[in-house]
C-alpha cells in the first residue's frame, strides 16, 4: 500500500502545496516573449540578465551530461522545448540560490571544499598507486565536459554555498503525525460508486453527414488538413564514435599504458590504522587549543615509549566515540575515505609506525598504522581489452577535437557546398527526403535534433541554400546540412481528405449525441425517475485502486460533496462520450499495519518539507525579482 503513495505523489504534492504556499507571498511569471538572438535576456534574477546564449550553453552541457550517462536516451527528448525550458528553470534557480547565498553571506571554506572533493568517487579513481592525483587525467576528465579544474572547483564551492540557503528549512521540516494522518486519510479515501457510460461509438450509426455538411466542416477547419512544409536535404556528420571504430592501437602503446597504470588497473591500496583523537571545541581560543595540543603530545610520548599499549590508551583517552571502544581501530580504508591531513599521514607511514601529532578539523590525532593491504597486480591479458578501449576512445576524442574546428570552418566559409568538408575530412554526404520542422516519430541521430531542424528551416538556409553552421547533435557529434529542395505548407484539397473530414465529423457529432443523452439521463436519475436502471454494479474506487475509472471520472467521484449522499455527477469524456456517476458511500482508507503507517508518515514529512522549501523559494523569487521572459511550452494533449 505504501507504493501507492509514490505512485500518486504528484497529486499529494499538489495537495500539500495548496496548504503551504498560500502562507508565502507568491510571484507571478510575466512578460513572456520569445527571443532568438543570443544577446537577448531570457530571464532576470536580482536585476541581472540571463542571456539566450547562456541558456543555450547550459542546455548543451546538460544534454551532453545526460547522453554520457544514458547513451540510449532519445535525442528528441533532450532537444525538445520542454527539456530546454527545464534547463532554463534550473539555471534560474541556480542564479536565485547564488544571489541568496551572497546576500545572506553564506560562504564555503577551503577546508569544506577539500572534503567535498575528497569524497568525489570519480576523482578518487584518478589517484595513482602512491595516492597522488593524476593531474593530467583530472584535467582531461574535466575538459571532456568543457571545464577547467579552476572552473569546476569554483562551481563545487558555489554549489555548497547555495545548498546552505535551503539547508536549515530542509533539515528542520516537520509535520505532526496527526496532521499527516488527517491529510493521508483524505487523500486515500474510498468511495462506493456506480457508473453509466455513454460511449460516442454507440451513437456513430445515427450520424450520416451530407456532402454539404462535409464541405462546410472542411471549410471551417482547413488548418487541420494541411500538407506540412517539407524539404529534401543533404547533411554531413563528424562523429567521434565513428572515428573510434577506425582507430588502431599498437601493442607497444598497450604495454606502455599497462606499465604506467598497473597500480590503478589492479585496484586501490587499503590501509588499516588506529587513532587517538582529542577534539578541539568549536570556537576555542588559541589558549584552549594549545592546552589540547599539549595533552595530545603527552599521550604521543606515552604510546611511543610502549607501543603495545596504544589500544589501551585509545580506549581510555580517545574522544572519537565510534572507534574508542575498539582501541581506536578504524579498520581498512582507501584514499578518499578520510580527511586529507589524516589520509596524507596514514599513506606516508610504514607498517607499525606511530605518527607525529596530526591536526584536522576534528582536533589532534595520534595514528598507528596496523596493516597495508595491496591488491595483487592484474595480468596484462586480463586488462588488455579495457586498456585498448580506453586508448581507442582517447585517440578518437583527440581526432574529433582536431577535426571539429576544421569541419566548422569549412562548412561556414564555403557555405554553398558541403563538398569541401567532405573531401578534406574523408566524410560521406548523407541525404534525407520529406524532412519537417519537428522531429518525426522514430527519428534518430541528427534528424532528431530540433536545433538542426530549426537551422534548416531558417530563411537563410531556405532562400540562399547556404549550409547550416556546425551544430552539436549528440555527444561527440557535429552536423552541418543544406536544403536541396523545399516545399511550402499547403492546404490539401477536399477530394484528398474527404474521408478524414467525414470521420472527424462523425466523431464530433457522436460525442455530442452521447453528451446530450447522458445529461438527459442524469437529470432523470436526480429526479428519482428510473431507479438505478442502466448503472453498472457498485465498485469501491480510490486513488490506489481506480477500478477502471478514467482520471476524469475518478476526480469527479472523489470531488463530490459527501454531505448529501447519494450524490450524482456527470463527466464529459471528450471524443469518447459521457459518463454519469452515482456516489453512494464514503469509506475510510484501507487499514495499514504500524510499519506501513510509519512509512507513510515519514514520506508525508518529506513531501511537506519539500513543499515548504518550494514555497520558500517562491518567496525568494519575489524578493530577488525573478522573471522568466520566454513562454513555457504547452503540455502535449494526451
Amino acid at each position: 500500500m505504501f507504493d501507492s503513495i509514490r505512485n500518486h505523489k504528484k497529486y499529494l504534492m499538489g495537495f500539500l502545496a495548496i496548504l503551504v504556499i498560500p502562507s508565502f507571498l507568491l510571484f507571478g511569471i510575466e512578460g513572456y516573449t520569445r527571443f532568438n538572438e543570443g544577446s537577448v535576456a531570457v530571464a532576470t534574477v536580482d536585476g541581472k540578465d540571463i542571456k539566450k546564449a547562456e541558456w543555450d550553453q547550459a542546455h548543451q552541457q546538460e544534454s551532453q551530461r545526460l547522453r554520457q550517462a544514458m547513451p540510449t536516451i532519445d535525442a528528441a527528448l533532450l532537444d525538445g522545448e520542454a527539456a530546454r525550458y527545464a534547463t532554463l528553470e534550473r539555471l534560474v534557480r541556480e542564479r536565485l540560490l547564488a544571489a541568496a547565498a551572497q546576500n545572506f553571506h553564506l560562504y564555503t571554506s577551503n577546508e569544506r571544499l577539500a572534503r567535498e572533493l575528497q569524497q568525489n568517487e570519480v576523482i578518487a579513481t584518478l589517484r595513482r598507486p602512491d595516492g597522488s592525483l593524476d593531474v593530467e587525467a583530472y584535467r582531461a576528465l574535466l575538459a571532456r565536459q568543457g571545464l577547467s579544474p579552476e572552473g569546476f572547483e569554483a562551481g563545487v564551492r558555489a554549489d555548497l554555498s547555495q545548498r546552505q540557503v535551503s539547508m536549515g528549512l530542509l533539515a528542520s521540516g516537520f509535520a505532526p503525525t496527526a496532521l499527516a494522518n488527517l491529510s493521508l486519510n483524505a487523500f486515500f479515501e474510498r468511495r462506493e460508486v456506480r457508473v453509466a457510460q455513454f460511449a460516442a461509438r454507440d451513437f456513430a450509426a445515427q450520424v450520416k453527414p451530407t456532402d454539404a455538411e462535409i464541405e462546410s466542416y472542411y471549410n471551417a477547419h482547413t488548418a487541420s488538413f494541411q500538407a506540412p512544409e517539407q524539404m529534401d536535404i543533404e547533411y554531413l556528420v563528424l562523429d567521434a564514435a565513428a572515428l573510434e571504430k577506425n582507430v588502431t592501437v599498437n601493442e607497444a602503446d598497450l604495454r606502455a599504458y599497462y606499465d604506467q597504470n598497473v597500480g590503478r588497473l589492479s585496484g586501490n591500496e587499503e590501509r588499516r590504522a588506529s587513532h587517538i583523537l582529542l577534539t578541539v571545541p568549536s570556537g576555542a581560543t588559541p589558549e584552549q587549543k594549545d592546552t589540547v595540543r599539549q595533552r595530545a603530545q603527552a599521550l604521543l610520548e606515552k604510546v611511543r615509549k610502549t607501543p603495545g599499549t596504544f589500544a589501551e590508551v585509545a580506549k581510555a583517552e580517545s574522544q572519537d566515540p565510534s572507534s574508542a571502544a575498539n582501541g581506536g581501530d578504524l579498520d581498512y580504508f582507501g584514499r578518499g575515505a578520510m580527511v586529507k591531513p589524516f589520509e596524507d599521514a596514514v599513506f606516508s607511514m610504514s607498517k607499525g609506525q606511530i605518527s607525529d601529532l596530526v591536526e584536522s578539523d576534528f582536533g589532534f590525532h595520534i595514528i598507528q598504522l596496523n596493516d597495508i593491504k595491496s591488491p595483487p597486480p592484474r595480468s596484462f591479458e586480463s586488462v588488455r581489452a579495457q586498456i585498448e578501449g580506453d586508448l581507442r576512445k582517447q585517440q578518437a576524442q583527440r581526432q574529433f577535437a582536431e577535426a571539429a574546428d576544421t569541419f566548422s570552418n569549412l562548412v561556414y566559409e564555403q557555405a554553398d557546398s558541403l563538398q569541401p568538408a567532405t573531401d578534406r575530412l574523408k566524410l560521406t554526404i548523407r541525404t534525407a527526403k520529406g524532412v519537417q520542422r519537428q522531429p518525426q516519430p522514430g527519428a534518430q541521430g541528427p534528424l532528431a535534433s530540433p536545433r538542426l531542424l530549426e537551422a534548416l528551416f531558417s530563411d537563410e538556409a531556405i532562400d540562399k541554400k547556404r549550409n547550416t553552421e556546425a551544430i552539436d547533435t549528440g555527444s561527440g557529434q557535429l552536423t552541418a546540412a543544406r536544403v536541396v529542395q523545399h516545399a511550402a505548407a499547403r492546404t490539401l484539397p477536399l477530394a484528398e481528405v474527404r474521408e478524414q473530414v467525414r470521420e472527424r465529423l462523425v466523431v464530433q457529432r457522436s460525442a455530442e449525441l452521447a453528451r446530450v443523452e447522458g445529461e438527459k439521463r442524469l437529470e432523470a436519475w436526480k429526479a428519482g425517475n428510473g431507479g438505478d436502471a442502466g448503472l453498472a454494479a457498485a465498485v469501491v474506487a480510490s486513488r490506489e485502486n481506480p477500478q477502471g475509472l478514467t482520471q476524469e471520472m475518478l476526480s469527479a467521484a472523489l470531488s463530490a460533496d459527501p454531505k448529501g449522499l447519494p450524490a450524482w455527477t456527470g463527466v464529459s469524456l471528450g471524443d469518447q462520450g459521457y459518463a454519469v456517476i452515482k456516489i453512494d458511500k464514503v469509506l475510510p482508507r484501507d487499514t495499514r499495519n504500524a510499519q506501513q503507517l510509519a512509512q507513510e508518515v515519514q514520506q508525508y514529512n518529506q513531501w511537506w518539507t519539500a513543499a515548504e522549501n518550494e514555497a520558500y523559494l517562491e518567496s525568494l523569487k519575489q524578493r530577488f525579482k525573478v522573471r522568466i521572459l520566454v513562454p513555457e511550452p504547452a503540455t502535449p494533449l494526451r
